[in-house]
């Protein structure tokens, strides 16, 4: 199946993103703050071969996003993490979490 991995994008404009892909939490992500203070990440909440809501709520923390993107939840019976208790869980990060549909954009 192969390694879960992350990864940074540096936009000219200044904007920065982290994409966890399939990963859990860590303390790598402190490192990934200090080092490249993305503004967004997308996270994964699904609860299964990844982080929860739980994860992703101390992920977002770690990481000092503004707004966080959640993915990889509620394709499949096993994925039961939720969007909404991301939510509850982020919030007193100050974090945005934006809920997109597929083909959805945020601004």
């Amino acid at each position: 199946m192969g390694e879960a991995a992350g990864y940074i994008v540096c936009f000219e404009d200044g904007l920065t993103i982290y994409f966890a892909g399939d990963t859990d939490v860590s303390g790598d992500m402190r490192l990934i703050r200090e080092h490249y203070e993305p503004d967004i990440a997308f996270l994964p909440i699904g609860d299964r071969f990844t982080m929860g809501p739980k994860g992703a709520a101390l992920a977002a923390k770690m990481l000092g996003v503004r707004q966080v993107v959640p993915m990889h939840y509620g394709t499949l019976p096993e994925l039961t993490g939720k969007v909404e208790v991301f939510r509850e869980l982020a919030k007193s990060n100050a974090v945005d979490v934006s809920k997109l549909k597929p083909g959805e954009t945020s601004t």
